[in-house]
């Protein structure tokens, strides 16, 4: 059986828990040798472990200039090669001060763009350079939001998220329409709401549980998994996509398509 990311070197930011790790998991049962990148060292170890011999695991900020470009070397240092970067590291800004746009802080505006969109930023800066220096194809996978293009106010009104998501759309299809004649893919993965330690509030308010259940009505209406996304990643990270870039791929459940209900 032939795998489909065989000898691929892949650099996941944000891939020690959540959506990144389960991602992470999906690349090396596919084939590929991976470095994983996230802040925490206890959850780096973990992840270290679970990914095995094919993976490396560093410690390292995403909002730091230095720290994409530093596990890409890393990935060259002992793999020997680098093909493709996705981006998931990002969270939630509620505690810093997001919210509905009257009520944003200065602070909390400058916190969720850095950790979103700007972390974004630095890593396919630095992805883009050496492709370009490898003078190779190359792939780059980013993780948005649904709530990029298809708000949910009642319950989900953090607006410097939904700037920083939206952002992370047009800079991928700028990205992908400037190197596509370089081989170098640009694609958008936008999940719905999926259970990960970012979601726990909304994971524990009954009524916003309630509203996923007709918002994202697939599979019995339920929140997401990480798993869920695997499987586009792969696909998008993989030549079986060698012809599709500056897309937006929405894995939400129905969530897009479907109105939800809540309770006034």
């Amino acid at each position: 059986m032939s795998l489909t990311l065989a000898d691929r070197v892949l650099v996941v930011m944000g891939g020690t828990t959540g959506l990144g790790l389960s991602a992470a998991r999906a690349f090396v049962a596919e084939g590929a040798r991976v470095v994983v990148v996230g802040r925490n060292p206890e959850s780096a170890a973990r992840a270290a472990e679970a990914l095995g011999d094919g993976a490396q695991a560093l410690v390292g900020d995403a909002t730091e200039p230095n720290t994409a470009p530093l596990a890409i070397q890393s990935a060259l240092d002992r793999f020997h090669r680098f093909d493709g970067l996705y981006h998931v590291a990002g969270g939630s800004g509620r505690r810093m001060g997001d919210g509905p746009l009257d009520e944003i802080t200065d602070a909390g505006w400058s916190a969720v763009l850095q950790l979103n969109l700007t972390s974004l930023f630095y890593s396919n800066r630095a992805a883009t350079r050496q492709f370009l220096q490898q003078k190779s194809a190359g792939v780059v996978l980013n993780m948005a939001s649904v709530l990029g293009f298809s708000p949910s106010p009642i319950f989900f009104g953090t607006h410097a998220y939904a700037a920083a998501k939206a952002a992370i759309i047009g800079l991928t299809r700028s990205s992908a329409a400037c190197y596509a004649s370089r081989n170098i893919r640009f694609n958008v993965i936008a999940p719905a709401l999926v259970a990960t330690p970012m979601s726990e509030r909304a994971q524990t308010n009954e009524a916003i549980m309630e509203y996923i259940a007709t918002k994202q009505p697939l599979d019995g209406g339920r929140i997401g998994t990480p798993q869920d996304l695997d499987a586009a990643a792969v696909y998008l990270m993989s030549d079986q996509s060698r012809f599709v870039t500056g897309q937006v791929l929405a894995v939400d459940g129905g969530w897009c398509v479907s109105e939800g209900q809540y309770h006034e």
